[in-house]
Order: C-alpha cells, then sequence, then structure tokens
C-alpha cells in the first residue's frame, strides 16, 4: 500500500501535476512535497517544504523529515535542466563547454544521486516501494540517430546508470522495489518551450497527461523492471 510518498521538485510542471494527482490517487496517503520555493500552505493530504538543492545538509534533512512518522513507499524526483541563462542545448562540437557539461551534470546527475543516497534508505524494505526519476529518451545512447545535446543526452545517460545501480544495491534489501526512470514525452513546460516548433501537436503533452500516463506505467511495473527506464506509454527505452 503506498501510504508515505515524497516528490522533489513539487513546483516545476511535471513535479506539480505529479503532486496534484498522487494526492488524489492516494486520499489516505501522506504527501511530502519539496522545492526550492518558500512553502506557505498545506493543502489536502500534502504537506509542502523548502528544500536547497545546493546543499546536501537540505537534502538529507527532506528525507529525515519524510520519513519521520512512517518509511516512504514512493519517492518521485521530478526535478532537471536542458537550458538555462546562458546555456543552451549544443547543436555541434564548436558548441560544448565546460560550463554547460558542469551545469547540466550538477542538476540533472548529481542532484538526482544525491537525493537518492539519502532517501532510497528511507524506504520500506518489506513491501512494494517505487523510486522514479524523470529521465529522457535522449538519454538513451542507442536510440541517439541525431546527435547534437551533448551534455543534456550525456546528463540523463548518466542519471540512468545510478538508476540502473541503485536498483541493484536496493534490490539486495527490499526484493520488491522498483527503481525506475521515466521519459514523460514533450511536455509543454518552461523545459520544452523552446524547442516545441517542430513537435506535432498530438505529441506535446500537458503536465497532467503524461504523469497520468507515467503513474498508470508505475501502478503496472514489478522487482523484474527496476533499473529500467520506461517512456509514458509504457515502453522499455533501451539504454
Amino acid at each position: 500500500m503506498v501510504n508515505n510518498i515524497a516528490v522533489i521538485g513539487s513546483s516545476g510542471a511535471i513535479g506539480s501535476a505529479f503532486t496534484q494527482q498522487l494526492a488524489v490517487l492516494y486520499p489516505e496517503a501522506t504527501i511530502h512535497a519539496f522545492s526550492r520555493s518558500e512553502p506557505n500552505e498545506t493543502t489536502q493530504n500534502t504537506s509542502h517544504y523548502r528544500i536547497d538543492y545546493a546543499d546536501e545538509a537540505s537534502i538529507e534533512a527532506a528525507a529525515l523529515l519524510a520519513s519521520k512518522y512512517f518509511p516512504l513507499t514512493m519517492i518521485v524526483i521530478a526535478t532537471g535542466i536542458l537550458h538555462d541563462d546562458g546555456v543552451e542545448p549544443e547543436k555541434s562540437l564548436k558548441e560544448l563547454s565546460a560550463v554547460k557539461f558542469r551545469r547540466l551534470f550538477e542538476v540533472n546527475t548529481i542532484l538526482p544521486a544525491l537525493i537518492a543516497k539519502h532517501f532510497l534508505p528511507k524506504l520500506s524494505k518489506d513491501k512494494r516501494v517505487v523510486f522514479a526519476a524523470i529521465s529522457a529518451r535522449v538519454g538513451s545512447i542507442s536510440d541517439n540517430h541525431l546527435g547534437g545535446w551533448y551534455a543534456y543526452r550525456s546528463s540523463k545517460a548518466a542519471l540512468n546508470m545510478i538508476i540502473k545501480n541503485a536498483a541493484i544495491e536496493i534490490g539486495r534489501r527490499n526484493k520488491q522495489a522498483v527503481i525506475v526512470g521515466l521519459h514523460p514525452g514533450t511536455v509543454d513546460s518552461v523545459l520544452s518551450e523552446p524547442f516545441q516548433r517542430n513537435v506535432p501537436e498530438a505529441k506535446l503533452f500537458t503536465p497532467e497527461f503524461s504523469v497520468k500516463k507515467l503513474l498508470i506505467v508505475l501502478e503496472n511495473l514489478t522487482a523484474k523492471d527496476s533499473g529500467k527506464c520506461f517512456a509514458w506509454d509504457g515502453r522499455e527505452v533501451e539504454p
């Protein structure tokens, strides 16, 4: 039974949709929503808290807070970055820079790894539990047919390896654990806005639609799926 949930990155488009839909899907659960925004509300069965992603002590404190009374049964990481001030996806080798790589790996790889470090040990060890991090199909090496986006692709591929490693380790303690990456499709958000021009209308999803599909995917996964990455339509994203 899902009764204690943590959502990290709850103020973003996907994170907010996860928080809202989980509150409806599991009305008896306690939901801890963490974001960089200053919290000032508690809604339904959801409590909102501020977290400082740049401070590992803040991440550790968040994990302790979420698991203070009960072990966690579901963790969702909805943080991520594709572009930022002065950081845009590269179209060619000449656009590579250490600054871009450091920034994208910091947010897309290192942060989820540190969240996993502190939150995964707080999962229940005697029942089905879920740890899901938003990844991306472009992190697939075998599916890369267009090239470009060096830092973003690499940071998501590295995230997928962290998920695989964590699945092996946590699986030794809980045979029912499901540790996965999720590809939400192209979601209408600040992250994707500059790159929506060539996306067919039917393939540009609202956050609510994408998360609804992802929650169905999560409900149907078992321990044998742990360590893999799945798209919104339930299909596995090949490494």
